[in-house]
Parts: C-alpha cells; structure tokens; sequence
C-alpha cells in the first residue's frame, strides 16, 4: 500500500507552485546561514524575525546549512519571485533580486511552527520547517492596504507593526493617507501651523524622524509607503491653519469635526500652487519611493464657481469654466511630480477625469478602472464594493460601527479581481494590481484597524499575489493561519471601542 499524500503546509498567500517532501528541517543553536553577495539584509532580516522567540542567533559561516543565494540570471522569477527547497539537511533559499529573498523568509516563518511568531520567548518548543519545494512569483506588482490616520490619528509604532503584518502576507505597498479635512499629520518645516494647527483633533501628527524611520522599518521588509497628501479637496485641516489658501482669504475656519465631504476647496491662486509645491517637495524628501499620492477626489467645485479670482483663472487658461480647474489644477501638480522623477497617483471618479501620467484607483466602480486603462492610465483596482474595510464584515449586530449602506465580507475581498477576464489584453496589461482601503471615521484605535483588517487583507493578499479562486482552499488554509493571527496579537472579536482593548 502507498503511503498517503502528505499535506501542504498552510501557507498565505497560496504559493504558485509548492510540492510536499518527505522529512523535517530543525533549526537549532547551531544552525548557521550562508549568505550570497547581495543578500545581507535578508540575512538581517531573518535574525531579527526570529530571535525573539527562538533565541536562535543564525550566525553566517560558509558551511551553513540555511543558504540565501541571490543570482541575477535566475530567469523566471522577477522582482519579488523566490525558490525555497527545504530537505532534511539543508535549506535553500535563492532568488534573481533582494525582494524575492524578502518574500522568501515570509514563507520560511509560516513553515515554522506559529509560535515562531512571537515576540517573547518561547521554551520548549522545535523550530522545524517541513521539507518542501516552492517556486513562487507574484501574480501583481502592487499589492497594497490605504491606512487613513487623518482622520483618527495612529501612533507610529502601530504603523511599524501594521507593516510587519502586510509583510508577514507578502502584500508591499502601505498606502499612508496623512491628510484630510479632518487632520493633516504630515510635518512641513516651511508652514508649521499645518500640523500645530490642522494636527490637533483626533491625535496628533509625526515628526520628519519618525516617518522616515517608518520608511526604513518598511523597506527593510520589502514594503514600499506611498505618502497621501489630499488636494485640491479635503483640505479644510490646512484651511484652518492658512485661511489665504482658499476661496474667501477673509475666511477663519475650524479643522473640520464632521465625516462626509466638506465643500471648502484649494483656491487656484499662485500661492496655491507654490505651496503645494513646497508641501510636495518636502514629502518627497521624507518619502524616497516612486510614487506619490495627491488625492483629486470629491472636490466640490462651488467655491471656484463664485470666485472671481477661481474664474478669472479659468478664463485666463482657456478654460471651459470653473469645473475645469480640477483637471488643470491635477495636471500641474502631477508634472512637478513629474519632473522630480515622481509617479503621480489619484483617486478616479470616471476613469476620464484625470491627465496622462497619473497611476490611477478607481474607486467608485470597477468599470472606471477599465475606462482609464484604455486612457493609457496604469491601474491599481481599488472598488469599494470589494476593497472598502471600513464597511462591517457582516450583519452581525456586535460588528463595530462602519460605513453605513453595505458589508465587505471575507468572500468579497477574496473575490476581488483586478483584472477582469472580459478586458482586453492591451487594458488588462495596464493593471499594476489592487489595495484594499482602511478609512478611519469609524476606526478611532490600532486594535480596531487590526480587526478590520484581518482576516480580510488575508483575502486580498491571496487575490493579488496568486489570483487563485479556490475559496474552500483559502478557507481551509486561513483556519490553520488564524492560529498565527492569534499568536501575533490580531484581534478576533471587535475591540472596546471605548479604550482599544480587545474584548475577546
């Protein structure tokens, strides 16, 4: 008689290709890595993950038996893809680039038993890995979670944990959404009163160090954070700290202290648009990475529509009327972007209503994501039906409060597809990948953001790394993964809303 199948190891997201072996690999005080050229900061990384639990000090010694090789003429795996063949004596793990490698020791810690995960000691226990053979690549190059702490403000060291999480699920993108109505956290040397100002309600704001700490602590684990700084709408934060950046320069204004659409805009006066540019320039300073974020979404256009000096500035531009300053205004700020080397993001309401050279995230309705992508626009999908974790996971009625007019449940991110088979090949190639989006007017602590966000970002992951359908898989997969949510602190019942601690 043959032996029965072994099973595959629990991991998420689903691996592309993953065969079970035969045997066990033991980490011991003894074990050693061999470290390629290149892959001494995946070598750090793996230390640092580990030791707190295991007290295994993973010193380098040519004749380790954990190797971390990285070859540029790998050819097949790309960016972020990885090999990882574990046999009873020896681990190999090897990738083309230094993110394969990263991805690689994520799946190494969910090979190792939960406990591995811990960030106290723990006795008595064998630091095994199944033996097994993975050969894994991403099926999309954005896979990213939107954190909104304008409108309730988040500590930083919540934010370093949030980014172990999305890395621990080899999602890369932290979307940081620093500004809006209702607080503006971003610090900027050259307007003070942003954050003195438009910081003060619901929390605070982040020093220059912090964030780029946060930005190094990202990188570290292959995580890119892409800076959200909101305009010309949703700013009524930096109105309240620079009334002569609006409409009615006569005007004295409170930060907002309401959720919804605030109807006080940018005006489109020079000075504007020398402050957004300084504003820019220094978050560009903070925030190295490729991509910036400037909002363009829900700007009411009333305030121009009266202002003589919104529609001198539309006449003078040739414009078709105040309406038009929303494009004209993305498409300046977009080509300072631009021009500093810069990929300029923005939310899209149509697919139509931003310029060439935007990335852009369609929200409203998928279909706008294919309008664009036929544009020429690159795409990450972005639909609230299926992407929006501030509306509750189920009906149940000891769900927190959410965004009232629908549920976003597991099986609805996990559905979640970014590229729709019925696109065209030419629109479907123009998708960078997806993000799911965390809006915090209901989401006033870190325990409640971890509980909106997990199991859920789980299924996303799962969706844009290997884009499989296999909905009783993922289940069966997610039962075991719990038990490392758990070990990790993740939240399974709604938190107090009153103090942040969880009630379970």
């Amino acid at each position: 008689m043959s032996a029965p199948p072994r099973p595959a190891p629990a991991i998420v997201p689903r691996p592309h290709r993953l065969t079970p072996l035969s045997g066990r690999f033991t980490f011991d005080t003894g074990t050693a890595l061999r470290v390629a050229p290149g892959a001494e900061h995946a070598a750090v990384l793996l230390r640092e993950l580990l030791a707190p639990a295991t007290g295994l000090p993973l010193p380098t010694h040519p004749d380790g038996r954990v190797v971390l090789a990285l070859d540029p003429a790998l050819t097949g795996l790309g960016t972020e893809g990885y090999g990882l063949t574990a046999g009873p004596d020896a681990v190999l793990l090897r990738a083309a680039r230094l993110e394969g490698l990263l991805r690689g020791i994520q799946t190494l810690r969910q090979l190792l038993p939960p406990e591995a995960l811990s960030d106290t000691p723990v006795r008595g226990t064998t630091w095994s890995v199944p033996c097994v053979q993975i050969t894994d690549v991403p099926r999309f190059s954005w896979r990213g979670a939107m954190l909104d702490v304008a409108r309730h403000f988040q500590p930083v060291a919540f934010l370093r944990r949030y980014v172990d999480l999305l890395a621990l699920h080899k999602l890369n993108v932290l979307h940081l959404h620093l500004t809006d109505d209702q607080g503006w956290r971003m610090p900027v040397a050259a307007y003070p009163r942003l954050t003195e100002i438009g910081g003060l309600p619901h929390g605070g704001a982040y020093t220059r160090t912090e964030l780029a700490g946060l930005v190094a602590h990202a990188a570290a684990r292959g995580v890119a954070v892409v800076p959200e700084i909101e305009m010309p709408g949703h700013v009524r934060a930096a109105l309240a700290a620079y009334p002569h950046l609006g409409n009615d320069p006569g005007r004295r204004l409170g930060v907002w202290r309401q959720w919804g659409v605030c109807d006080t805009v940018l005006g489109v006066h020079d000075e504007v648009l020398d402050f957004c540019r300084t504003v820019l320039d220094e978050v560009m300073d903070t925030f190295p990475g490729s991509h910036v974020h400037i909002g363009g979404e829900e700007c009411p256009t009333a305030e121009w529509e009266r202002s003589p000096a919104a529609l001198r500035r539309a006449a003078d531009e040739g414009l078709d009327g105040p309406k038009a300053l929303h494009g004209w205004f993305m498409q300046r700020i977009g080509a300072h972007l631009t021009a500093a080397g810069r990929t300029p993001l923005g939310w899209t309401e149509t697919g139509e209503d931003l310029p060439a050279g935007f990335t852009v995230l369609p929200w409203r309705d998928a279909a706008h994501g294919l309008t664009a992508a036929r544009r020429g626009h690159d795409v990450i999908m972005a639909p609230y039906r299926s992407t929006y974790l501030d509306y509750p996971q189920s009906d149940d009625p000891g769900e927190p409060p959410g965004q009232p007019g629908g549920i976003v449940d597991l099986r609805t991110v996990h559905g979640t597809e970014p590229a729709p088979a019925d696109w065209e090949p030419e629109a479907a190639a123009r998708v960078l990948g997806t993000q799911a989006q965390l809006w915090t007017e209901y989401v006033p602590t870190p325990a409640h953001a971890e509980y909106l966000s997990f199991p859920r970002l789980c299924a996303l992951a799962e969706t844009a790394w290997s884009g499989r359908r296999d909905w009783p898989g993922f289940q069966e997969r997610l039962h075991h993964h719990r038990v490392r949510l758990d070990t990790l602190g993740v939240p399974r019942r709604p938190p107090t809303i009153a103090s942040g601690e969880d009630s379970s």
